[in-house]
């Protein structure tokens, strides 16, 4: 118990203190924002700051801190140190980074960001990935919830019925006016959603029948199947630390924000709130199962919320949180679409104020969104836990590269992408099914040669204008 709650006081300190520093050296100020000077009724709104607040907590939260934090739980109570460290340090400072930069280039989507920063090949590279990887969290966050919602409804309604029903709502989603229902719908959403996880932190703290794991009594790695703790649990708790899909969520709403001093609360603060339900699940699977055998043998993080929620919150109490769960992934999963659409449009210069515009490019996005749903999950899922991650580091060092430029403080973002670029190369090295099958020494060997090499090559080039970029006194 002491573990959790020392856990949860960390990430409030760390809001408070590394948040305001970070906010600090990257200077927000009172300028013009773009939802003021772009507005244009469709994805520049101004909207109030507690709504935008719950409405980047749903899109950047997802199915990561559940299933992700539950499969993290695996490994032992090392993984709070994970989510604690990585929230503050990383995934804080990176969520507040590409919102804000977003702000300061005219609401532009992480692509183009990427480009200013790090060279027009890194933008073409980027425009391809992130579109990729938008489409790919399309798909993982409509089957996952499809699976939830078939769980809590008769027969004939099943898992097939709601994955139609998730994607025809996506649909449409992607193309309205974000304040006509993401601005409505969404921050009744996040209310619950918090509820929810307060609820069973409650339940877990003050219930006597359930006994907390301590880190400094089982601090080893505990998973079954003896996976590695690095570089696997970095990439398997992402979202509940750090992922690199927020940085396509944060633009979404930095075209929303009425002022940059907002900033910390939606981005960083939004961060701090997904790290505590990651806290919140990872503590279920640990303290709800006898031990992580028990936990693997559970069916799979679906059974393990239905099964876990009904139990410490009771037949309705359970519904609503598994209801809450399932939010989530969709409205990540919708949003997701949305960026994709966005960051296509913004690839041509095709704007989008037009509804047979937003069409143009949302039907092929969602053809192939339906073909992929076709595609086996666990492969689905495994190639998007790796190029999450590989997308956070390099948003990282375009971020670094601007504090850099700016003669600023760059290592609140050269640290954690130095850092996540050795958990990238090492994992990509090592897994078998879908990497270069090493030994887990040579992989290992390898990320932190690659890592110092980036980082060296950073400090050596990271001030050099990069051609066609705008100076770095306008931003």
């Amino acid at each position: 118990m002491l573990t959790f709650i020392l856990c949860i006081a960390a990430l409030v300190v760390g809001y408070i203190f590394y948040g305001k520093r970070v906010d600090k050296i990257f200077g927000s100020d009172d300028r013009e924002t773009p939802a003021i000077a772009l507005n244009d009724g469709v994805d520049f709104v101004p909207m109030k700051g507690w709504k935008i607040f719950l409405v980047q907590l749903l899109n950047i939260a997802g199915l990561g801190p559940i299933f992700g934090a539950l499969n993290g739980a695996l490994f032992g109570p090392v993984v709070y140190l994970w989510i604690v460290f990585g929230t503050i340090f990383a995934g804080g400072v990176h969520d507040y980074m590409c919102g804000m930069l977003s702000m300061r280039h005219k609401g532009a989507s992480i692509s183009e960001i990427t480009g200013t920063y790090l060279g027009k090949v890194m933008l073409q590279v980027m425009r391809v990935f992130s579109v990729i990887l938008l489409v790919m969290v399309g798909v993982v966050f409509s089957k996952g919830p499809a699976g939830l919602l078939a769980l809590l409804t008769p027969e004939k309604l099943d898992a097939t019925f709601w994955l139609w029903v998730i994607i025809i709502y996506y649909f449409i989603a992607t193309f309205v006016p974000i304040d006509k229902v993401i601005g409505k719908i969404y921050p009744i959403f996040g209310i619950c959603l918090i509820i929810m996880a307060v609820g069973v932190a409650g339940v877990l703290l003050f219930a006597h029948e359930y006994q907390m794991p301590e880190l400094w009594n089982n601090f080893n790695n505990q998973h079954p199947q003896n996976i590695h703790i690095w570089p696997f649990m970095f990439v398997t708790v992402a979202c509940g630390a750090i992922s690199g899909f927020h940085a396509t969520q944060s633009p979404l709403m930095s075209r929303c924000l009425s002022n940059e001093k907002q900033g910390k609360a939606v981005f960083y603060g939004g961060m701090v709130a997904e790290g505590f339900i990651g806290l919140v699940w990872a503590t279920v699977g640990m303290t709800f199962y006898t031990s992580p055998e028990a936990l693997a043998a559970a069916g799979g993080p679906a059974n393990v919320v239905n099964e876990t929620a009904r139990a410490l919150m009771g037949p309705v109490g359970g519904v609503l949180a598994i209801l809450g769960v399932v939010a989530l992934p969709v409205t990540s999963g919708d949003t997701a679409f949305r960026a994709a659409r966005l960051t296509i449009a913004e690839m041509f210069n095709f704007k989008q104020s037009a509804i047979p515009a937003r069409l143009a490019i949302a039907i092929p996005i969602f053809a192939i969104g339906v073909v992929l749903n076709f595609v086996d999950f666990n492969v689905i899922w495994r190639y998007f836990g790796f190029a999450n991650q590989a997308l956070a580091a390099i948003m990282l060092w375009a971020s670094g590269a601007y504090l850099y430029r700016k003669h600023r403080l760059h290592w609140i973002c050269t640290v954690p992408a130095t850092f996540m670029t050795a958990v990238c190369i090492s994992y990509i090295c090592y897994e078998p099914k879908m990497g270069f099958g090493m030994g887990i020494e040579i992989a290992d060997i390898i990320g932190v040669i690659v890592a110092v090499v980036s980082l060296v090559a950073f400090l050596a080039l990271g001030r050099k204008p990069i051609a066609g970029a705008p100076s770095i006194d306008e931003v």
